[in-house]
């Protein structure tokens, strides 16, 4: 690995090509923080992709075009005297230290839920209105279930014991069912979410990221349903000719692979 000298000039490096490419290229001179944030989102999730293939190579990569927003961030920031690059590895440096009392300071913990309570604590001190104050309203519904449940969990509202919200996940299973045989879109609609709400506080106590778990489900079925395509396109049938028992057979080969 590189020792923290070529690290810092690794990093100086790049400091200086941003610098470069917003004075002399057309198309980085053009760019503002509203036109690079649907970017960032999606090289966000580019990374969130390579991580879940296991594809450290990969990773190194798409780490790097986040790293260069982080930077096209602050370059942007520095050209209007609001802040620089300086200023955010503080400002991030200063955060740290101030909520990790345990390391910094006299704090004593026992695990990492008392990690997690001293944060969400120490962000109310801080001025925070309200622990839900640091969802992102723009994230996923499924992400921002799991990250509402982590932050109340934070500061103690939260269940004792795994079988509690398994009961729970019955009792809204329950109240689906019936909503289902009532007919009532509306009322389905609200209790079939109660049902995600309560698996996806379920998933957090037997330590499955819920995210993490749907992804790979959705990896699964995209590789059997193209195994299934390539079986049919290799009979020259499409598959809309294909009865559901046909498709069912490459359906259980794909299983084996």
């Amino acid at each position: 690995m590189n020792s923290r000298e070529n690290q810092l000039k690794a990093f100086d490096r790049l400091l200086t090509i941003m610098d470069e490419l917003r004075e002399q290229c057309p198309w980085d001179k053009k760019q503002t923080m509203e036109t690079l944030r649907h970017l960032t989102i999606e090289e966000t999730y580019e990374l969130g992709d390579a991580i879940l293939d296991g594809d450290l190579e990969e990773v190194k990569k798409e780490l790097g075009d986040v790293l260069l927003h982080i930077v096209f961030y602050s370059k942007i920031g520095s050209e209007t005297n609001d802040f620089d690059i300086a200023d955010v590895c503080h400002e991030i440096c200063e955060k740290l230290i101030h909520r990790h009392p345990h390391i910094y300071g006299d704090v004593k913990v026992e695990n990492e839920a008392d990690v997690k309570r001293n944060w969400e604590n120490l962000k109310l001190k801080e001025g925070k209105k309200s622990v839900l104050e640091g969802v992102p309203k723009s994230l996923p519904a499924l992400v921002k279930a799991n990250r509402i449940q982590e932050k109340v969990a934070g500061v103690g509202f939260d269940w004792e014991e795994p079988n509690q919200v398994w009961e729970k996940v019955e009792e809204e299973l329950a109240e689906f069912k019936d909503e289902v045989e009532k007919g009532d879109q509306d009322a389905m609609e609200s209790e079939f979410g109660d049902v995600l709400f309560s698996m996806i506080n379920y998933a957090r106590f037997v330590n499955i990221n819920p995210e993490n778990a749907l992804e790979r489900t959705n990896k699964k079925f995209q590789k059997r349903f193209q195994y299934l395509e390539e079986k049919a396109k290799s009979l020259n049938k499409p598959l809309k000719e294909m009865t559901l028992a046909e498709m069912d057979v490459f359906w259980e080969e794909a299983k084996t692979i």
